[in-house]
């Protein structure tokens, strides 16, 4: 007979330095220990949760949302213990999203987020709280903020002699209270195999040594993504604890398929639509790039006609106002910008300045920008979007442009895209090295010897570190090696895209949390830039580039010594001397 259980308590390596499995590593396991459904719950985010819902969804296995939330600020005294929210509904997944976002609102990176049982009260609707295997001096909180059935206790057996009075001491208190118990596991990694890994993570945490970190390290490897039946012999006892694994679970119903993200709508003066103003606007563009004349202009009339009926039958006009009103507010404040790649295929981005590459009188090839059958079998908003990255120049320009789109689209309608940092050969064999108590001047040699990173995923670092001098002969040595090796291409700490913009028709912050950057004045969405694609959110490349501002400064230099005013748009493609150029091959520091 199949089991009840189901894994509701999950960590992912997305947790940063406390969790030892990627997530699509922890769908596979599920789905060949016989899950047919999982919980990832890491703490302060959902930073794992598009590769989870993605990696879910190919192996058949329903995924369900949870984050694990730090509470602070309680009249009892301490801190207390954190509290673990599962989603039932799209409201309840939004209202995750925004207390997540107000828990970093005022807080530096460095200080982590601060959820309060205030911010609790406004966003409980549509959560369920699983409160953890110990007794809690906020529980008749919790329960006045979620409601008795909206509240569980938790029972963790890990062959831990100091956990059962704990367990025993949770159970007594939901009695009391009138709430439920469920079976957990606290799953920190795929396979039992990891625990060595995990270990080693904890130990970066917490800047310690395998030898003198003691009871902060879990005492054995229990804390595995076991197989269902295994769990429902581990609490044969609590038969009830067990059927409420899965009767959680089917009251979480929520998707990240039913994120409801949209684009935002751009503002067109009073009388026209966003597909007419678009029209206008490109029409202006030919009056100002071409002589009445010129005998192109039917061409560029031609194709302008093409772009524009391909671009309302995808309902693409916003996006191309939302990028062109950028650049015009860099042009407005005397700014260098240039759309780049395959924007310069398109008309359009010729004609509203977006590009100043005529593509129509180099015959480029418009389908390589936006491709029609692409774009109708895209699965997302995201895949159907064409892309327009552009360059501006490095430092306070740039700054000025990234602070714009915050001021027009608001504090909760746009952010930067997060870049999430992935362990590499160094930092890998460092942190393990500090973990195994090798000296810095021992790790310095070894990093000496080390690739910046593995093209061969096979490839091993112990040959690395041997050729440094360390024989793998030594068991020290060898499980340096090995654990650096299985860290590779791991998270370990969340940074910010270079460029990236997410926007949102609305609340972008009930989309997905947004937080602090390192940088003061920005925030970023939870997620990167591949993520935020699989998810469908569409976002625009402002990319800072050191030459933009060269020659940005290069024009009024022209304009004062030799009299000649320079227009990117009108350059002449045929000038023999940038082809000897060319042909020489020298254009070493050539732009």
């Amino acid at each position: 007979m199949a089991s009840d259980y189901i894994e509701l308590r999950c960590r992912s390596a997305f947790s940063f330095l406390d969790g030892a499995s990627l997530p699509e590593d922890l769908i596979a396991a599920a789905a060949a220990n016989g899950h047919s459904t999982l919980a990832l719950g890491d703490p302060n985010g959902v930073y794992g949760a598009p590769r989870f819902f993605s990696a879910a969804r190919r192996a058949g296995v329903r995924p369900i949302v949870g984050v694990e939330v730090t509470l602070v600020g309680h009249e009892t005294g301490g801190p207390p213990a954190p509290v673990l929210l599962l989603v039932e509904s799209r409201r309840g997944y939004q209202n995750l999203c925004r207390l997540l976002t107000r828990a970093w609102e005022g807080r530096r990176k460095e200080q982590g987020p601060a959820a309060t049982h205030a911010f609790l009260a406004e966003h409980a609707e549509g959560l369920i709280a699983l409160g953890g295997a110990a007794a809690r001096t906020d529980l008749p909180d919790l329960v006045q903020i979620f409601g008795h059935d909206h509240v569980f206790l938790e029972a963790q057996r890990h062959l831990d002699a100091d956990e059962a009075p704990r367990v025993r001491g949770a159970l007594a208190q939901a009695r009391l209270a009138g709430v439920g118990v469920v079976a957990t596991n606290d799953v920190r990694y795929a396979t039992p195999e990891r625990r060595a890994l995990h270990d080693v993570l904890t130990c970066a945490r917490h800047g310690a040594t395998v030898d003198d970190i003691g009871r902060r390290l879990p005492r054995n490897a229990e804390r595995w993504l076991k197989p269902p039946e295994e769990m429902q012999r581990l609490f044969r006892d609590l038969p009830a604890a067990v059927r409420a694994t899965r009767a959680i679970a089917e009251r979480c119903e929520f998707s990240l398929a039913e994120l409801g993200y949209t684009f935002p709508s751009y503002p067109v003066p009073a009388g026209e639509t966003q597909q007419s103003y678009l029209a206008k606007l490109s029409d202006v563009g030919i009056t100002r790039l071409y002589d009445r004349d010129d005998l192109l202009v039917p061409k560029v009339r031609a194709q302008r006609a093409r772009e524009l009926a391909l671009v309302e039958s995808l309902d693409l006009a916003g996006y191309f106002l939302v990028v062109w009103d950028i650049v015009q507010f860099a042009r407005d404040h005397g700014i260098l910008v240039q759309g780049r790649g395959s924007a310069a295929n398109s008309a359009l981005c010729f004609l509203l300045g977006i590009t100043c590459v005529d593509p129509v009188r180099s015959d480029l090839l418009f389908e390589r920008f936006l491709s029609e059958e692409r774009a109708r079998n895209a699965t997302n908003a995201a895949d159907r979007m064409p892309d327009i990255d552009l360059d501006l120049p490095s430092g306070d320009r740039r700054e000025l442009c990234i602070q714009h789109v915050y001021q027009k689209y608001g504090a909760r309608g746009a952010a930067m895209t997060a870049n999430v940092i992935t362990y590499r050969p160094r930092m890998a064999v460092r942190d393990v090295g500090h973990a195994l108590g090798f000296s810095e001047d021992q790790l310095g040699r070894i990093s000496k010897h080390l690739p910046g990173s593995i093209i061969d995923e096979s490839a091993a670092l112990g040959r690395y570190i041997e050729i440094a001098g360390f024989p793998l002969t030594d068991r020290r040595t060898r499980l340096l090696g090995e654990l650096a090796t299985s860290l590779l291409d791991l998270p370990r700490h969340l940074g910010q895209h270079s460029g990236g913009m997410v926007l949102c028709n609305g609340r972008l912050d009930e989309v997905v949390p947004l937080e602090p950057a390192s940088m003061p004045g920005r925030v970023v969405v939870q997620w990167d830039k591949d993520d935020c694609a699989d998810m469908g959110l569409v976002k625009v490349d402002l990319l800072g580039l050191g030459m933009m501002a060269v020659l940005e400064d290069i024009v009024p230099m022209i304009q004062r010594h030799e009299g000649v005013t320079i227009d990117y748009a009108r350059l002449s493609d045929d000038d023999p001397a940038v082809y000897a150029m060319l042909q020489a091959a020298d254009t070493v520091g050539t732009f």
